[in-house]
């Protein structure tokens, strides 16, 4: 009884243990054949796949097991059944995605993306969570840091060290200014590469998303990597996602890239709350000399032929900068100046959207 109570306790205490980059590793190793199912009717089974694998093989098995019968098929869509093919083919196709499950304990998700990088897409994210606090300390707002090779949160929320371990073994999530977050960047070090192939990100994150004691949450805001990847198809699929924002700045070539992404969450059927004009203006700080650096209005006007919402303008100001390079938000660190009111703005239409988009 002594070392049945002893190796319990041991193991209690490996759970609580931090847990590390090493860790995370073997973890995710031990369970990559779990990663995703391949759906063959109303049965699953396990097994790396994703939709292009799942009609290749569809195609494989009609081609062994069925003669060619090309001139009917050929007839068949000249005839006008060409809808009625492509729908059969839309429902083959969705037996391969993965059930959407909700998280537990997370009310809505709201993703945080853009087409390309540098566009101050987790500066966004992080202010726009903050925001969201700040207009209704009522809810309660989490943090989720999904840009698995580049992770910005520990930097711009001040936040170091390794996740603790439940007794569920269930990473607990380190909190600042009221705000729990989860990345990848509490288990490396700073200048540490990430070295992974895809389909260990895959199951990392769905551990971040998943495997993290989160409690109650009203929203959870997801700062997304740039493009329009795995990563981003992964959640899309896996977690009923509320609504997602689109940041970009008014520049024509970030505009481009803005869009691929914005029809990207459309044909995955997630919401486009609306798009976020980053570095939309910078005022000379001496003479108050307004420069329209990137361009003059370009996420207004592709908002308007997107037919989505512009969320809001954020400037180009060196107070954003600083603040985010010290750890220190300005939602928080300078609460009264017009930085941080435009970023209050831009929380304030989020939920205006998700209150339409729900209704």
């Amino acid at each position: 009884m002594r070392s049945t109570a002893a190796s319990r306790g041991a193991s209690k205490q490996l759970n609580m243990a931090p847990l590390t980059y090493s860790r995370m590793s073997h973890l995710l190793r031990s369970s990559i054949n779990r990663l995703s199912v391949i759906r063959t009717g109303d049965e699953s089974k396990p097994g790396p796949a994703c939709c292009v694998q799942f009609a290749r093989c569809q195609m494989t098995k009609r081609r062994r097991s069925d003669p060619p019968n090309l001139g009917v098929l050929c007839l068949s869509q000249r005839s006008g059944d060409s809808q009625a093919l492509q729908e059969r083919q839309r429902q083959q196709m969705a037996k391969g995605l993965p059930r959407q499950k909700p998280i537990a304990g997370v009310k809505q998700v709201v993703v945080v993306a853009s087409g390309k990088g540098g566009v101050g897409k987790s500066t966004t994210a992080v202010n726009l969570a903050l925001g969201l606090l700040a207009n209704d300390p009522l809810k309660s707002v989490g943090l989720l840091d999904a840009d698995v090779y580049g992770p910005s949160i520990p930097k711009l929320m001040n936040l170091k060290g390794n996740p603790e371990l439940s007794d569920d073994n269930l990473m607990i999530p380190l909190v600042n200014y009221g705000v729990p977050c989860m990345s990848m960047g509490f288990l490396v070090d700073d200048v540490a590469p990430i070295v992974w192939r895809g389909l260990m990100v895959m199951s990392a994150i769905e551990r971040l998303l998943r495997h993290v004691d989160w409690g109650s949450l009203d929203y959870l805001v997801v700062d997304m990597p740039p493009g329009t990847g795995d990563v981003q198809l992964s959640i899309s699929q896996n977690v009923p996602v509320a609504g997602a924002v689109i940041v970009s700045t008014p520049q024509d070539i970030a505009l481009l890239d803005a869009r691929r992404g914005a029809e990207m969450f459309r044909k995955v059927h997630v919401p486009v709350l609306g798009l976020v004009q980053n570095m939309s203006v910078f005022q000379c700080p001496k003479c108050d000399h307004r420069t329209h650096i990137f361009g003059s209005d370009g996420a207004r006007r592709l908002a308007d032929t997107l037919g989505v919402q512009l969320l809001g303008d954020v400037p180009l100001h060196l107070n954003i900068r600083e603040t985010s390079d010290e750890g220190k938000p300005v939602v928080v660190s300078s609460p009264d100046s017009p930085e941080a009111e435009a970023y209050r703005k831009v929380a304030a239409a989020v939920v205006q959207r998700l209150e339409e988009v729900s209704t």
